[in-house]
């Protein structure tokens, strides 16, 4: 087996504790619209998923609603969610023990790319990431495949050297239909029941045992 030397990150509910503030935002955006807010369970089990694709699912929107929708949701984010985000435990150390080691490290996210920059420089982990695939990219939304071949194609890696780590179903499917080896993280959106579904490689209760991964 290929020694791992990139690793590709998911975002929300894996680097970042985004739950509650999407949750929020979601909430402000349907209320705002005149229309009746979804069950909180079912709009965390939204979050991995294309924002648009999310927002229509959730309030049964047509395709005008979901456009008015995600840009209200844009808005309400910016405004009054983006500097409340912040990294779970063990992530910013982590991150940089990582690049001691030499790993490479991408994202990708189903997040616009702007509201990605903002968390990152205000948590200050923007230079940890060699590579970032987002929203903003107009590819194939997870679990396609598409956002983790991009990032393979343009960092020159292989999939069979590539680790990809996200908290959903969605990280995980997508990331095997890449080929690579996928790591799911267990205090994010889907329970470790769900995530069993997508036969991920490994799976980390903390985010310092991927240095563990990595060892063996």
């Amino acid at each position: 087996m290929n020694l791992i030397t990139t690793i590709i990150f998911d975002f929300d509910g894996t680097l970042a504790d985004t739950a509650t503030v999407i949750v929020d935002t979601m909430r402000r955006t349907f209320t705002d619209m005149g229309l009746p807010v979804p069950d909180e369970e079912d709009m965390r089990r939204t979050i991995g998923m294309k924002l648009l694709l999310a927002l229509a699912k959730l309030g049964n929107l047509s395709d005008l609603q979901a456009v008015d929708a995600t840009e209200r949701y844009k808005r309400f984010f910016k405004e009054y969610a983006v500097d409340k985000v912040l990294l779970f435990p063990e992530v910013a150390q982590t991150l940089h023990g990582l690049q001691e080691k030499g790993i490479r490290m991408a994202i990708a996210t189903s997040r616009n790319a702007e509201s990605l920059e903002t968390i990152l420089a205000n948590n200050d982990i923007a230079h940890c990431f060699e590579k970032i695939v987002s929203n903003s990219d107009n590819l194939a939304p997870k679990p396609e495949p598409e956002m983790v071949l991009t990032l393979l194609q343009r960092m020159g890696v292989g999939a069979g050297e590539t680790l990809v780590v996200g908290d959903t179903t969605f990280d995980i499917e997508m990331g095997k239909r890449a080929g690579c080896r996928c790591c799911a993280v267990t205090w994010g959106n889907h329970d470790r029941e769900t995530l069993a579904s997508a036969g991920p490689d490994f799976y980390i209760d903390k985010f310092s045992e991927l240095l563990t991964i990595l060892d063996r």
